[in-house]
């Protein structure tokens, strides 16, 4: 008989944004009247930059000419966007990444899902709590934890990230193998200095460890003086994965495009203690299981990196900022605390009372969604996370709506 992966029965109930997904949509249906202003989930809502909309219908009419059209594509993408970003995004910062060290994919949360196929089950794994979903949820599938208990998985190295250590957390106590970093955060907005970025990497130096660090919102940092890159610290292009993605910084999540960066150099080890290189393995995992995103849009992303690509891409970023400063001046002048909004479209507030409660409270008194923080781990209880991604118009809304409410209290 055929039989199941019984991990997946470890699994919580439903994802995280398919949870309050659901709840919406009830509310909708038994409040027809109820305008929703919906700041949880992290969705961009303004059009793709116009460079990248031209050369997207130029690559689209290539495609309609037997001259210039495109089939099977590099799974690892082509020449021209790897180079663009090696240059661009790398290069350009002091870090020293070569384009064949770049993987075009479909997205970052693909990425992050899938390179933990190329480890053993039995590594032991350290996660921040409060987490992006996915980190946890895929390791559970794959069959490195215990049961879920008490608000946590068994077998598990949670990194705790809380108030007392401004939302960065410390080395772990136990020797770990796998590290997965997010900077800045989702879902806190923190960030983490060069400083306490090269602890992470001494670390996974000494202990032989691999860092996964996901840089996605890297293009919302305005504190030059932050990494924008782990590659920026000396030693991590032996220890380190980084993923990267457009979806938010030029509006492509639906769109679809991203990548990851694995450097030639960067190892891990057999069961006798024998050194492997990771690009290869994940090469070998990509030419396999991926066949490559499509040509146009490939295009599109290369438009990012023109000289129009860049003005018009920072001026998104500085639209959904502005957004945020809303969010972080409202919440400054109804006393609650909080962290993020200054270089991370994320707000994380300490909502003084349950997570779901103020959810619950916020979308019923306000017609305004966030997303609770219990649904990012133990450490996320009694905080919400609000996001910038939205028009500045619904924003202001949203935070007028939040005001009457929370000033009525």
């Amino acid at each position: 008989m055929i039989t199941i992966n019984e991990h997946y029965l470890k699994l919580q109930a439903s994802y995280l944004f398919s949870d309050i997904a659901k709840r919406v949509a009830a509310f909708q249906k038994s409040h027809p009247e109820r305008d929703i202003i919906k700041l949880g989930i992290g969705d961009v809502t303004k059009g793709l930059p116009s460079a990248s909309i031209k050369a997207f219908h130029k690559a689209v009419d290539e495609m309609a000419e037997d001259s210039s059209f495109k089939g099977y594509g590099p799974e690892q993408g082509y020449d021209f966007l790897r180079e663009a970003i090696a240059t661009n995004d790398f290069r350009s910062r002091g870090a020293d990444i070569s384009a064949d060290e770049v993987f075009v994919s479909d997205g970052a949360k693909c990425d992050t899902g899938n390179i933990q196929e190329l480890f053993t089950g039995d590594i032991k794994i350290a996660i921040s709590d409060p987490v992006y979903p996915v980190y946890l949820d895929t390791n559970v599938m794959a069959g490195r934890t215990g049961n879920f208990a008490d608000g946590r998985y068994q077998g598990i190295v949670y990194l705790e990230s809380t108030k007392s250590n401004n939302f960065v957390p410390s080395l772990p106590k136990e020797k770990v193998d796998l590290i997965y970093l997010c900077f800045p955060n989702n879902p806190t907005g923190s960030t983490i200095s060069k400083a306490e970025l090269k602890t992470w990497v001494d670390y996974a130096r000494e202990h032989k460890a691999l860092i996964l660090f996901d840089a996605a919102y890297e293009a919302f940092i305005r504190d030059q003086s932050l990494p924008k890159s782990i590659y920026e610290i000396e030693g991590a292009k032996e220890v380190a994965v980084e993923f990267r993605s457009y979806s938010k910084s030029a509006g492509f999540t639906g769109t679809r495009c991203a990548y990851t960066v694995v450097p030639k150099q960067c190892r891990a080890y057999d069961k006798k203690g024998n050194k492997h290189f990771i690009h290869a393995m994940w090469n070998r995992r990509h030419c396999t299981k991926f066949n490559g995103v499509a040509y146009p849009v490939q295009r599109a992303a290369e438009a990012v990196y023109s000289e129009g690509g860049k003005i018009q891409t920072k001026a998104l970023i500085d639209y959904y900022m502005v957004n945020a400063d809303m969010v972080c001046a409202t919440m400054d002048k109804l006393g609650y605390e909080y962290v993020g909004g200054k270089n991370s479209p994320y707000i994380w507030i300490d909502g003084r009372m349950d997570s779901w409660a103020f959810f619950d409270m916020l979308l019923d008194k306000a017609g305004v969604v966030c997303t609770p923080g219990a649904g990012f781990g133990k450490c996320g209880s009694g905080y919400i996370r609000i996001s910038a991604f939205n028009s500045q118009e619904r924003v202001r809304e949203a935070m007028q709506r939040l005001t009457d409410m929370l000033s009525a209290k």
